[in-house]
Order: C-alpha cells, then sequence, then structure tokens
C-alpha cells in the first residue's frame, strides 16, 4: 500500500473509531450494521475476486452464523425449564436435541465459525473435486440457500419459520437494551473487521494467495503444472464461509433478530452487487463497496422506496459495463496512468550520446 494510502486509511480507522461520539443512536446503529456486513463483503473478495468463484450463496453461511449465535441468545433469554416462546406455540414439548448444547456461550460462538466452515468445506469438495466451475457453481450455490430459507420457513417448531428467532435479553451477561452495550458492540465490530481485513491480507499475501490468483487466471495450466486447484479453491471457499458466518452472528446482535427474509438469494446477490461496485480484487475496495452501498440503500429507499432496485439495477449495469474493476480498480488505474507520465523518458539524442 502506499503512503497515500496508509494515510487515508488512518484517517478512516480514525473516524470510525470516534463514531460513537458524534453520530446520533440511529446512525451509528446503521454504521455498526453495515460494518457487520463488510465482513461476508471480504470473504465474497477472496472467494471472487482473488480465487475467480463467483457463489450466490454467501447468504446459506451467513445465516448458519447468525442462527447459531440466535439460538444461544433466545436459550439464555428462556426462562430455566421452558421452552422458548416459539416452540410453545407450535405445541413442541421437548427441547430439541440440536438446541440442547447451544445453551453454552462457549459452544454457540465456536459453532458461529465452524457450521459455515464444514458446510462450506463439504459443498466446496462436492463442487471443485468434480471440477464444476463457472456458471454452475452460482446456480449451485444460489440453489442451495434457497433450499435452506425453504427448510427454515418450513420448520415452524424448530427455527420459528418465516418470524425468526428475536426477543433477545442478554449477551454474554450483558443486557442487550443497556445504555453502554450499543457503543461496545459497535467497537468490537469495528474490532472483528480490522482483525478480518488483516488476516485476510496477510493470507492473499502468502504463496496461497499467489496460487488462488494462478487458478483465476488459468486453472488448467496451474493443473498442468502439477498443483490441484480443488484443494485452493475449497480452502478459499471456507474461508469466505467462515467470514460470511462471522457476519452474520454480528448482524444479529445488532439488529437484535434473525429470519429466513434476511439470507435469501436476494440478499446474497446485493452482498456480490456492492463488491462489485467497491471492487472484488481489493478487500479494501469490498468493505467501502458495501459500507457505501449500504448507507445509500437506506437514505434513497426511504425517499423513494419503489425505485430503489430499479436504481440498484442500473448501478450494476453501470458497473459491468464501465467499471468492471469497481471503484478501487479505477482508482488504481489513474493511479497507474499518473505514475507512468511522472517516469522521465530518454529521447533518441540523449540514448545516442549515452552510447
Amino acid at each position: 500500500m502506499t503512503r497515500n494510502g496508509t494515510l487515508i486509511l488512518g484517517l478512516v480507522a480514525v473516524a470510525l473509531l470516534a463514531a460513537p461520539f458524534y453520530l446520533g443512536a440511529y446512525s451509528l446503529a446503521l454504521l455498526g450494521r453495515v460494518l457487520a456486513l463488510s465482513i461476508a463483503a471480504i470473504g465474497v473478495s477472496v472467494v471472487w475476486g482473488r480465487t475467480g468463484i463467483l457463489s450466490l450463496g454467501q447468504g446459506l453461511f451467513f445465516g448458519l452464523g447468525g442462527y447459531a449465535l440466535a439460538m444461544y441468545l433466545k436459550l439464555v433469554a428462556t426462562p430455566k425449564g421452558e421452552l422458548p416462546d416459539f416452540m410453545v406455540y407450535n405445541g413442541v414439548e421437548k427441547l430439541p436435541l440440536f438446541w440442547a448444547p447451544f445453551a453454552s456461550a462457549p459452544f454457540a460462538l465456536l459453532m458461529v465459525m465452524v457450521l459455515p466452515a464444514a458446510a462450506a468445506g463439504l459443498i466446496g469438495w462436492l463442487m471443485f473435486r468434480r471440477r464444476i466451475t463457472g456458471v454452475f457453481v452460482s446456480i449451485i450455490t444460489q440453489a442451495l440457500v434457497l433450499a435452506f430459507v425453504t427448510w427454515l420457513n418450513g420448520s415452524q417448531g424448530l427455527t420459528s419459520g418465516t418470524n425468526g428467532i428475536t426477543d433477545f435479553q442478554t449477551f454474554l451477561g450483558i443486557n442487550l437494551r443497556g445504555d453502554g452495550f450499543a457503543r461496545g458492540l459497535y467497537w468490537a465490530t469495528l474490532l472483528a473487521v480490522g482483525l478480518s481485513l488483516a488476516l485476510t491480507a496477510w493470507v492473499l499475501n502468502t504463496p496461497f494467495g499467489s496460487m488462488l490468483t494462478a487458478i483465476r487466471d488459468n486453472e488448467n495450466r496451474t493443473r498442468f503444472l502439477g498443483f490441484n486447484p480443488a484443494a485452493f479453491k475449497i480452502a478459499a471457499f471456507v474461508l469466505g464461509g467462515v467470514l460470511a458466518g462471522v457476519s452474520g452472528a454480528l448482524y444479529t446482535l445488532h439488529l437484535g433478530t434473525i429470519s429466513p427474509a434476511m439470507i435469501g438469494t436476494a440478499f446474497s446477490i446485493e452482498l456480490v452487487v456492492w463488491v462489485a461496485l467497491g471492487g472484488r480484487n481489493s478487500i479494501y475496495g469490498a468493505v467501502g463497496g458495501i459500507v457505501l452501498g449500504m448507507i445509500a440503500k437506506d437514505r434513497i429507499s426511504s425517499a423513494a422506496p419503489d425505485a430503489w432496485l430499479y436504481i440498484m439495477g442500473a448501478l450494476f449495469i453501470v458497473v459491468v459495463l464501465f467499471m468492471p474493476q469497481g471503484v478501487a480498480g479505477l482508482l488504481s488505474g489513474r493511479k497507474k496512468a499518473a505514475h507512468a507520465r511522472a517516469k522521465p523518458v530518454l529521447n533518441t539524442r540523449e540514448v545516442s550520446d549515452v552510447a
């Protein structure tokens, strides 16, 4: 990263750290939710931008992380010896076996990462070892998230169906409605974003990251050189899934609920749109794209709710046609052009004099 880029990143970090002191409650809550989503955007950048896998099912991993934490929060909010309210309404007489371990905070927090990682690993293994690529990956992942949402909607007694899981009270003994919780959660989310960026940047700067680039640019040549592209693609897919799971858990805490409507195909596609806007080849561009996009969505959809979907569609068309590398790619191209113009060029007379 250049000196100017480091300076800009530092200024943005300072502004974000100080946000609770100059933003109102609504704006701070919105920014916290958007920052939580940006972690999932980093995963999309790794899977799509670096590895060339266009997954339209990141909502599946986002939902697994969100529901894992929501189950813990719901059990903690339920009086001991009783069942969650939605189970009582649906005639469930005994707590399902797979719910019981989520009464433990360490187990639930571990499952926030383990469940998305396991699902991504299994899906990736089934797809990539059979050399499924391109649009077929997009179709399969979109179908899987649709199947997951359909199961959630149809399992009223187990997941509360379309209503989702809500009415949380405490997290790790802290009152979710306390005065200082919103600020604390915001700073925790900001820390999680920083750690995700640092970890992902480090991974992508290793030989593993170089292999992902090679696979994206020419998978057949990589295989011809003796490497196994499937193993690297599965690892990248798992990393993207874990980041999406952590994002889903943080988003659930911020919003106070999780439901099938929040994790469907529309969410997965919208996530890809914002990453494309910011620049899928840059993890920082992906974060910037989703932050700007989601804030714009909130403002524009409030002013013109009927026109928002058309605006988003038009924006995606503009990005695909005129900014295929997103805003980050556009800025990077301008910097390279300016650097090239600044280089001194020797004319033929100078060359002959040197000779």
